[in-house]
């Protein structure tokens, strides 16, 4: 991940990982559609690292792009004889984080041999580790903190990478879920506090999975296994699967936004599924901020889910009362904030013969700047709308991400020190209502102590 930070209308997710080893199955291809289940999670560059196994230098190709841009036919990959990949799809913080040498996986030589790296996360203490191996005369290729850890194994005494990396993980402090290989197996990591997500899962035929989401075991045939343990190390070989724990102390701190935006609905999380989790949102919103309205939409794509629980519960229609262009580039990558907003306009409309003299609730899954909302209330309005009501799944984001989420500084965040009635006025709404944190607990029907929630209540799990 980058060290840049430029702000997303979004916030964004960093990046999705996967890989695994099995001795009888095309693993590039595998991943390639892994890749293709994990796209939501970076569209920026992906790529995949493919290795036959012993004393054989590892395959790689990643670009700049999209899966179906880096690897056009992905058919050719069933060509490539390996027993082992690792994939990777990336979302970058700012402009400089296009640039090409961060692609990942990245692929590096060192005395051992070669060593493959596909990280999502943050390291907080990157800037610290990279003074040290500079000194030590590290030369960096790249500007990811992901290269860290190469480095870092580079200089282990040990031959296995397995027990380097016992050594390594401890001194990274942050989050992380890294999938590297040396060309002879492959090890998934997840670091101390679990808050980015990586799950194992068993190849139909044999062989094992690692990847950021369940999404993309379904895509390619595999059966679920478990979720990794903050601190584990889990070790994929010609021996099959074995496991480490190795950081003392671990505990659980998911990031909560897996399951009100990033990830996809049909993934599960700590045993959730994604999608019904967004639904509860939506009706415990509803009761918690009832309305007199007509109808009820959702701002796609994310917020569908919980729009249509919060129709349910409010006894109201749903409607499809925006239209996404899915063909308009991101409205977060445009360089200036006016271009970012005029954005909105392209990529979203409203649908006027739905909205047209209508009181409208309009469900989101979040509101950071206020940018996007105040263009949507307006376009609704323009359309027709006599009222537009906003409902927000989730609590009102008050503080910054360091754990590798891009979020603006604290100050740009439109409910920094600001109460419901004032975020109104400025995004334009008849009213706004936001999900209390209590309430989402209640719809992840889990203890409050396994996830992040630092964005909503600044009770930051590792000091930034």
């Amino acid at each position: 991940m980058h060290y840049g930070v430029a702000f997303a209308g979004k916030l964004r997710e960093a990046c999705g990982v996967c890989g695994g080893f099995a001795d009888d199955q095309p693993m590039a291809f595998l991943t390639c559609f892994a890749l293709y289940a994990l796209q939501h999670r970076g569209q920026e560059s992906a790529g995949i690292t493919a290795g036959p196994g012993e004393g054989r230098k590892l395959w790689i190709k990643r670009g700049l792009g999209l899966v179906s841009d880096v690897f056009p036919d992905s058919a050719d990959l069933k060509g490539i004889v390996c027993k082992l990949a690792v994939g990777h799809v990336r979302y970058p913080y700012g402009l400089e984080g296009r640039d090409p040498e961060n692609t990942q996986p990245l692929k590096l030589r060192y005395r051992h041999g070669e060593l493959a790296v596909a990280h999502n996360g943050k390291l907080l203490n990157a800037l610290e580790l990279r003074e040290e191996l500079e000194c030590q005369g590290a030369i960096f290729q790249t500007d990811t903190d992901s290269e860290l850890l190469a480095h870092m194994v580079a200089r282990q005494g040990s031959e296995s990478l397995e027990e380097a990396l016992v050594e390594v993980m401890p001194r990274l402090k942050g989050a992380f879920a890294f999938v590297v290989t040396d060309g002879r197996k492959v090890i998934g990591l997840r670091d101390g506090f679990g808050f980015r997500p990586l799950s194992l899962a068993a190849l139909e035929g044999g062989g094992y999975f690692l990847a950021s989401e369940t999404c993309a075991f379904d895509t390619i045939g595999a059966t679920f296994i478990r979720d990794l343990e903050p601190g584990e190390m889990v070790v994929l070989d010609e021996e099959g699967l074995h496991s480490r724990q190795i950081i003392d102390n671990p505990s659980t701190n998911l990031c909560v936004f897996e399951y009100i935006y990033f990830a996809r609905p049909d993934s599960n999380l700590q045993g959730r599924n994604v999608h019904l989790v967004r639904r509860e949102l939506g009706r415990r919103l509803a009761r918690e901020h009832p309305v007199e309205a007509d109808i009820v939409s959702g701002v796609p794509d994310s917020s569908i889910a919980a729009a249509s629980g919060f129709a349910e519960e409010a006894e109201l229609p749903y409607e499809m009362a925006l239209v996404k262009n899915r063909y308009i580039g991101r409205t977060f990558i445009k360089p200036t904030q006016k271009m970012r907003e005029e954005g909105v306009d392209i990529k979203l409309n409203a649908v006027r013969k739905i909205v047209e003299g209508k009181r409208v609730v309009l469900v989101d899954d979040s509101i950071v700047r206020g940018t996007t909302s105040l263009k949507l209330i307006r376009i609704m309005k323009r359309a027709g709308a006599t009222k537009v009501h906003l409902r927000i799944s989730s609590p009102p984001v008050i503080g910054s991400c360091y754990y590798g989420i891009d979020t603006p500084d604290k100050h740009d965040l439109i409910a920094y020190k600001r109460n419901a009635e004032e975020i109104a006025a400025m995004t334009g709404a008849d009213s706004i209502g936001f999900l209390s944190m209590a309430e989402v607990v209640a719809s992840l029907e889990l203890p409050k102590d396994v996830f992040c929630d630092a964005c909503f209540s600044c009770n930051y799990p590792v000091e930034p």
